[in-house]
């Protein structure tokens, strides 16, 4: 028996001992020879009393005053265990109402009533049982949400009922988070934090705890239960993984220049030599041009290969200065077309123009190789409370899955045939280096959202 279980309290009385015949005869019987009896028992009285009196109406008086206490008596001595059980049954079914399962009722009958007794004692087996299986279920569960390194709030009507450990460290407020709303709690957490949770949508973001930036992984799903709306937010920490990742990723990238160096040289030295040899003939020296522009465009091509890796690991400090978003909008539209979303704020930016160009054109490239609609591309800037900037790109593409989404920042990463791995790297690195955030996120029907946020000044 677990620690939840409750063991049955026998409660309840007997009935008639069980004699020949006497407990085997089924109730509607017992009470017709009770009634039978109670006539045998006016008409016996009524036939002594007529001995000794004559007057009809007294004779008649007479037998109802002497045969009906008697008749109510032998009534009531057989209804007097059936009405013991029947209390027993009331008192079990409001233990049943107020969750209490653990009555059972010990009377020996074998009428409808002995069958109603055992019924309502299986019934409370069952129940005892399913309670006692749910209690065992809820404490493993408790367990495992407490003991897991994913923050998990659970929120009825948007007023928290649940957090674990997780989500108590990683919402750091005074007092309780069950009981207050979300909303509230929302409030004192990082920009970042506040938009992906009141937003509602599966995106990576990352807050500044200590020295150090976290990322995260937020989902956020709902249900209905008990004809209420519960909303459960679940936000993995994503940091040491990415590291591990990482370093899967720097090695494989280590190998894949190293392969790419090997076949670039190779065809290199190769001509050297075969280069060399015609030159010791004469005959054959108008072939030399031809092999040198071989030799050349290989070196080209590893030359533009190793410079793709090298602009990404040598990002220099961005240079902020004011810039006017009219002239810096234009020029990036003419560099690759989107539409706007919006007005452009009305007090100037504060960002290195060059790098954020730079990100900007990357992220509007990935929308137009998602297969987006070209007129579905759209960017949005926008004035965040503290001065700084929001740029949004948005598109109507393929989208992300959930597993693409959680590599999508590593470097080297990638889901085209074609692709370097190195573009939203290098705009996380654009917009970290300027103190800023980037996420990205599912958009609802279909396409990604990438948010770059950068302060002011």
């Amino acid at each position: 028996m677990g620690s939840g279980d409750v063991p049955p309290r026998p409660v309840g009385g007997r009935g008639w001992e069980r004699g020949p015949g006497g407990e085997g005869l089924r109730l509607r019987t017992r009470l017709l020879l009770a009634f039978l009896l109670s006539l045998l028992v006016i008409a016996g009285v009524s036939a002594i009393a007529s001995i000794w009196l004559e007057i009809p109406w007294l004779l008649f008086v007479v037998s109802l005053a002497f045969g009906l206490p008697i008749g109510w008596w032998v009534v009531a001595r057989v209804l007097d265990p059936a009405s013991r059980v029947l209390e027993a049954l009331r008192d079990g079914v409001r233990g049943f109402r107020d969750r209490d399962f653990s009555l059972q009722l010990a009377v020996d009958r074998q009428d409808e009533l002995g069958e109603l007794v055992e019924l309502y004692n299986s019934i409370g087996d069952v129940l005892r049982e399913e309670r006692n299986n749910l209690v065992q279920r809820e404490m493993l569960l408790s367990t495992v949400l407490e003991s897991t390194p994913t923050a998990i709030v659970l929120t009825q009507r948007e007023r928290v009922i649940f957090v674990n450990r997780a989500a108590r460290e990683l919402f750091v407020t005074d007092g309780r988070l069950e009981g207050r709303s979300f909303a509230q709690i929302l409030e004192d957490c990082p920009e970042s934090m506040r938009e992906v949770l009141a937003g509602g949508r599966d995106a990576l973001f990352s807050v500044e705890q200590g020295t150090e930036a976290e990322i995260y992984h937020a989902a956020r799903r709902a249900f209905e239960l008990n004809g209420q709306r519960h909303d459960l937010y679940i936000l993995r920490r994503m940091t040491q993984e990415l590291r591990r990742q990482e370093v899967d990723v720097w090695k494989r990238a280590i190998r894949t220049v190293s392969h790419e160096i090997n076949n670039s040289l190779a065809p290199i030295a190769s001509l050297a030599r075969s280069a060399r040899q015609l030159a010791q003939v004469p005959e054959k020296v108008d072939r030399l041009p031809g092999l040198l522009d071989l030799i050349e465009e290989r070196a080209t091509h590893l030359r533009d290969f190793l410079e793709g890796y090298a602009r990404f690991a040598r990002l220099p400090e961005p240079r902020k200065e004011t810039v006017a978003w009219g002239p810096f909008l234009a020029e990036l539209r003419e560099l690759f077309p989107f539409t706007m979303d919006g007005e452009s704020p009305k007090r100037p930016g504060c960002f290195d123009p060059s790098q954020m160009q730079q990100a900007l054109i990357n992220l509007l490239k990935n929308a137009q190789e998602s297969g987006s609609p070209p007129q579905e591309i759209r960017l949005a800037v926008e004035e965040t409370v503290e001065g700084g900037a929001r740029f949004r790109v948005l598109d109507r593409g393929a989208g992300m899955s959930d597993e693409v989404l959680k590599k999508a920042l590593l470097p080297f990463y990638t889901s085209k045939a074609t692709g370097t791995g190195l573009g939203l790297p290098l705009c996380r690195e654009i917009v970290e280096a300027h103190g800023g955030r980037l996420r990205i996120e599912q958009r609802e029907g279909g396409g990604t959202e990438v948010v770059c946020w950068v302060p002011g000044e």
